[in-house]
């Protein structure tokens, strides 16, 4: 049974999920615009769970780290959508000076250390931020963003092995979409649960529809709470979708027309928009309100991304370790 929220909860969830599917919406335009190049791969349809997971957190204090489908958890995590959206266009402005791009979103000041391009290479790393705060005794976790195929990685298993025998705050949590790139995971992994996985490390578990934010939010607060207690990690399989390829350059021929539409069904806003209607925190003409709101905010940081300078060519030689 789903669990109530408040009515302003409800509200502020909604409006965030919004302004990352917009956000990324305008981002894949940018793309075919040609306004930048490289790697762009889309969070359209898993913004539930951005928002329920980093809405459980110590935001600027905990740790979150992710793969390269990166644009949505900054912008959740606090920063401004225009700085996102300046690394995207590669100015100055952006997050990592644009040097970083797509795939590689960063913030110090969020304690957002980075999408990475690596496919698993961040789950060994966020096991190193857990050492860290246990090192320190620092009432803290951190957050492990991957996707269903990067848990057949090798570096995957290790890292969960180390998190296990060391008792570290780690919550590693699989954004199962179903698609490691254009296969099935269903042919590459034989478990039909990905969480069972932690069997294999006397690990925890937990299984998240990640498609319902109410839920997200509820289950991962008590995850997030039950982790900072103990010092011990989990493993979290977030069951989504992604409604684009896996990357804009992927028309997703692998995949039934009647399977998106059937998945499209379940999208995220219209779940949490039924959710709000139903507990009337909201009226049917308050969301027309909330898409110019948030339409707003998505040019306003366009405008600030393409008005933003280029680096000048001294940037080259900052931030490089000799």
């Amino acid at each position: 049974m789903t669990q109530k929220l408040s009515n302003q909860l409800l509200v502020a969830f909604y409006k965030e999920m919004l302004l990352g599917r917009r956000l990324e919406e305008r981002v894949g335009q940018l793309y075919v615009q040609q306004k930048f190049s490289g790697f762009c791969h889309l969070y359209i349809g898993q913004e539930a769970v951005s928002t329920g997971c980093l809405n459980a957190i110590r935001k600027g204090q905990d740790y979150v780290i992710t793969g390269y489908r990166d644009h949505v958890a900054p912008v959740v995590l606090g920063m401004e959508p225009g700085v996102m959206m300046a690394e995207l266009l590669g100015k100055v402005t952006g997050c990592a000076r644009g040097k970083g791009g797509s795939m590689h979103m960063f913030s110090e000041k969020f304690r957002f250390m980075g999408g990475h391009g690596i496919v698993g290479g961040q789950v060994p790393l966020a096991t190193g931020a857990a050492w860290k705060i246990k090192y320190n005794k620092e009432d803290l976790v951190a957050l492990c963003f991957l996707g269903d195929a990067a848990s057949n990685q090798g570096q995957f298993h290790e890292a969960l092995n180390m998190a296990a025998i060391w008792d570290l705050p780690c919550i590693f949590i699989i954004e199962n979409n179903k698609y490691g790139m254009g296969t099935a995971i269903s042919r590459t992994c034989s478990l039909t649960t990905l969480a069972d996985r932690a069997k294999a490390y006397n690990m925890r578990q937990a299984v998240v529809d990640g498609r319902n934010v109410v839920n997200t939010y509820t289950q991962m607060k008590e995850i997030v709470d039950e982790t900072r207690k103990t010092s011990k990690p989990i493993l979290v399989e977030i069951q989504t979708y992604r409604f684009r390829g896996h990357s804009v350059s992927d028309p997703g021929n692998y995949r039934t027309k009647e399977e998106v539409e059937k998945e499209r069904a379940r999208d995220c806003l219209v779940l949490l928009k039924d959710i709000m209607l139903n507990q009337k925190a909201a009226k049917e003409d308050d969301f027309e309100k909330f898409e110019e709101e948030i339409a707003d905010k998505v040019e306003a940081a366009v405008a600030f991304a393409e008005d933003s300078p280029e680096p000048e060519l001294d940037e080259l030689y900052k931030h490089v370790l000799v």
